[in-house]
C-alpha cells in the first residue's frame, strides 16, 4: 500500500472515531473546565473539530508562519456546530489527502514563527504530527473530561469501560 493511500484509510477510521467521541459532548457542559489552566470543553471540543485545517495548510504551501496567520480556535456555541465544523473540515481533508501523490508527501514543509524556524520536515512527517498525532492526543483528553463528567466513553478500538462486547 501506498504511504498516500494509507494516511487515507487511517484519516476514514481516526476520522470517525473522533466524531463518535465529539457527539458525545454535552451542550449543557460546554464551559465546564477540569482545571483553571486547562481549556474548557467547548474550546477542547472545538479545537479538535478544527486541527484537521493543518491538512490544507500542510498539503497547499510549502510554510506556515504563525507571525502571518490570525487564526484562532473559537469555541462553537452548540454541540451541532462543533459537529459541523469537524464535518465540513473532515470532508476538505479527505478530498485533498485523495488529491495528493506520495512524491508530494516527501516535499520539505517548514514551521516557522516569523524569523525563527521550528522546524523543516517532510510533509508526511507534518500530517502525522499536526493532524493524526494532534487529533489522538485531544481526543485523549476530550474522554478525560467525558469520564469526569460521568458521560459513558465510546470505545476507539474496541469497547471502553462504558461498553460491553
Amino acid at each position: 500500500m501506498s504511504t498516500i493511500n494509507g494516511l487515507i484509510a487511517e484519516f476514514k477510521q481516526e476520522s470517525a472515531n473522533t466524531r463518535k467521541m465529539l457527539e458525545k459532548v454535552p451542550n449543557d457542559q460546554l464551559s465546564w473546565q477540569p482545571h483553571e489552566k486547562s481549556m474548557s470543553l467547548g474550546r477542547l471540543a472545538s479545537h479538535l473539530a478544527q486541527i484537521p485545517v493543518w491538512f490544507d495548510r500542510i498539503l497547499q504551501a510549502d510554510t506556515f508562519d504563525f507571525s502571518r496567520s490570525d487564526y484562532r480556535t473559537v469555541p462553537a456555541d452548540t454541540v451541532a456546530d462543533i459537529l459541523a465544523q469537524f464535518d465540513t473540515k473532515a470532508q476538505q481533508s479527505l478530498a485533498l489527502l485523495s488529491a495528493t501523490t506520495d512524491g508530494q508527501l516527501d516535499a520539505p514543509f517548514t514551521l516557522r514563527n516569523g524569523d525563527r524556524v521550528y522546524f523543516t520536515l517532510p510533509r508526511k512527517v507534518m500530517l502525522r504530527n499536526f493532524c493524526y498525532n494532534h487529533t489522538y492526543h485531544h481526543r485523549g483528553q476530550l474522554s478525560v473530561y467525558l469520564r469526569l463528567l460521568g458521560i459513558p466513553v465510546p470505545g476507539m478500538y474496541g469497547p471502553s469501560a462504558d461498553e460491553t462486547m
